[in-house]
């Protein structure tokens, strides 16, 4: 009788496949290695060590991850290919073995008037953290790639509802204080247009503070000074300085070169090794998602294709320069959701114009693990229950499709991603309300193992956030992450019925979504005929009827209304930027494009030429933001890529 049953075992274990075999062997040790205090790891051969248990006021030790308590072989095994563990395949759980000690993954928004408010902002929603997100709003002038101007259309918008930047000083002094290059500090800009010339300035900003950190380093201090002296009193011109007193916590890193750059004052050999050291160092991502601006927020300013050649060319020139630790977009569906589409299509639209842009960036010769590691993600997150799952599912599809279709590494697997809470989801009657709605959003982001997360501001819905309103949206993050005892563990939606049924429902949900883009052409095909457009256009419409006839509820808007019938909220305190930062950035990029014009029309015309010849136009945006404004550059680039005319 053993005899058979040892024939039959070993006849069905020989059926298993060896990557099943091989998980079940391991599954023993694995759930000894979480019994252990500590969790041993490596990312990139640097060895991380952490506690795998929290300790609570009663004294228990509280799992940071949870194992299942199945025996059964099956049981096992279908956990493990579907859910797993933190780390691990098809990080369903998120692509990190534990959360990253001292820093929790607020990254809050922030961005109004000239770049010393914003900085002031930036200081002040830092102040006492010990890892600095920075995360850029620019305003309407900024996205458009247009210059400050005295222009109607134009002047109004200047440093509303997002900060101005038009030149290289304006980016010096909108991060000044910040070590751009430190481990601890990371920057994320909203920008797509004109995301290549941001992205340049942003480059050379950082650059320029490690010159400064080698100047002062290496006793050059006076000398250096007297080089820029030189320099303006040659050009008979005034230098440029940091327009207000430095806020609390800016210690003034990145000012000593506003004017210059680093190549100015320094050797060529000493700034090239400073250069190559910086970009390779800095952390963050620029969004540069050309896709989803054409189906959803309409910030174009370039033809598609033109758009689409020069995000290319920044992640060449990314894998070029080893830049690793910076994400050359954010393929982003927050604009999408917000635009009126619902959690499926906002997932679906998004992931596939991730995967558009992987089949684009092969096309160009690019090797897939060479690149996915620099695509980010960014969604929104709202209240239905869709949203609760909307990062699990967007990592299993993401790693199965990378390892499976495109035979990419684990590290190029895992999908990485900001999520903001829902912006729509904000409303001007009962603002206090507000509140309640973004912490059960940021309780469904952090429970889901978010990377990275916005949290709203109540008085949102009617303006630019006040201090007071962002200290509340911060705190909000700090007491779900350090004081919500079951955040201390990592993975507390694993093994949840509803999670389950959820994850399945919402992954089928997008596959057949894919199936409808593909029969359309694929995500460009689909564009054409401006599919992804009307679908979340239709889903808006469905929305806004049901929340007018009160079939979907909304305390406090269209139920439960207080005895003065919830009227909307008239702001005590509107931020806007004033009329002395209007003039003051106009002024400052007048005396920039003055003291650089004998350089600029040349530049300009030898970028038109590189583009004409194909050359990668990131390498020349390098060198030509430097001296080159905004607006400049983006008419220089009109004329050789086209402008952006929607297809009606």
């Amino acid at each position: 009788m053993s005899k058979s049953l040892n024939a039959t075992y070993e006849f069905f274990e020989e059926q298993l496949d060896g990557e099943c075999k091989r998980l079940l062997r391991q599954w023993p040790e694995t759930k000894k290695a979480y019994k252990e205090e500590f969790f041993i790891y490596k990312v990139r051969d640097k060895e991380i060590k952490q506690p795998l248990f929290y300790e609570s006021l009663s004294k228990l030790n509280i799992p940071k991850v949870a194992l299942p308590r199945y025996e059964d072989w099956g049981d096992i095994l279908r956990w493990l290919l579907t859910e797993n563990l933190p780390g691990e395949f098809p990080y369903a759980a998120g692509v990190f073995p534990l959360k990253r000690d001292g820093e929790d993954p607020t990254r809050m928004f922030a961005g109004e008037g000239g770049p010393e408010r914003t900085n002031k902002r930036f200081h002040y929603v830092s102040l006492g953290q010990p890892a600095h997100r920075l995360s850029t709003a620019f305003d309407s002038v900024t996205l458009y790639g247009e210059d400050p101007h005295i222009r109607p259309d134009i002047y109004g918008k200047i440093g509303n509802s997002g900060v101005s930047i038009a030149t290289l000083d304006d980016a010096k002094k909108l991060y000044s204080g910040f070590d751009l290059c430190a481990p601890s500090t990371s920057v994320s800009m909203t920008i797509n247009g004109p995301a290549p010339m941001l992205l340049g300035f942003f480059m050379n900003a950082a650059i320029d503070q490690q010159c400064e950190k080698y100047i002062i380093e290496n006793g050059l201090t006076e000398e250096v000074e007297a080089k820029i002296v030189s320099i303006y009193k040659a050009k008979n011109i005034e230098r440029p300085s940091y327009n207000g007193v430095l806020p609390e916590g800016n210690d003034g890193l990145g000012l000593m070169l506003l004017g210059v750059t680093g190549d100015q004052v320094l050797p060529g050999d000493v700034y090239a090794s400073i250069r190559a050291k910086a970009i390779s160092s800095v952390r963050g991502t620029v969004q540069a998602d050309i896709l989803k601006e054409d189906q959803a927020q309409n910030t174009c300013i370039f033809s598609t294709e033109f758009a689409l050649r020069m995000m290319g060319d920044i992640q060449k020139y990314f894998i070029d320069e080893k830049v690793r630790n910076f994400y050359s977009v954010s393929i982003s569906g927050y604009h999408i959701a917000e635009a009126g589409a619902n959690p499926i299509s906002q997932l679906a639209f998004t992931l596939s114009n991730g995967f558009t842009f992987v089949e684009y960036y092969l096309s160009r010769g690019m090797h897939i693990d060479d690149f996915a590691p620099n695509l980010s993600f960014f969604f929104s997150n709202g209240i239905d229950p869709e949203y609760a799952v909307i990062g699990r599912v967007a990592r299993r599809i993401w790693a199965k499709a990378i390892k499976n279709k495109y035979k990419g590494n684990d590290r190029s697997q895992k999908l990485k991603y900001h999520i903001q809470t829902s912006g729509r989801s904000l409303h001007a009657q009962e603002i206090d309300f507000n509140d309640i709605r973004t912490t059960l959003q940021a309780l469904y982001a952090i429970y889901d193992n978010c990377n990275s997360l916005h949290t709203n501001a109540y008085d949102e819905a009617i303006t630019t956030p006040t201090e007071e309103s962002v200290r509340r949206a911060m705190a909000i993050q700090l007491i779900i992450n350090r004081e919500l005892g079951l955040a201390k563990n990592e993975n507390p939606l694993q093994g949840a019925f509803i999670i389950e049924e959820l994850t399945d429902l919402v992954e089928d949900a997008v596959l057949a979504e894919f199936k409808r883009i593909n029969d359309r052409g694929g995500v460009l095909g689909a564009m054409e005929t401006m599919y992804q457009r009307g679908k979340i256009q239709e889903e808006s419409l469905y929305y806004e009827t049901l929340k007018h006839t009160g079939e979907y509820p909304i305390v406090g808007v269209n139920t439960f209304l207080n005895k003065n019938g919830s009227p909307t909220i008239v702001p005590g305190e509107v931020i806007r930027a004033t009329e002395e930062e209007k003039q003051y950035q106009i002024s400052a990029l007048q005396k920039f494009q003055g003291r650089n014009a004998d350089r600029s029309a040349d530049l300009l015309k030898q970028l038109q030429k590189s583009a004409i010849a194909g050359d990668n136009i990131f390498e020349q945006l390098m060198e030509i933001c430097k001296i080159c404004s905004l607006g400049q550059i983006s008419k220089a680039l009109y004329e050789v890529g086209g402008q952006y005319r929607r297809n009606m």
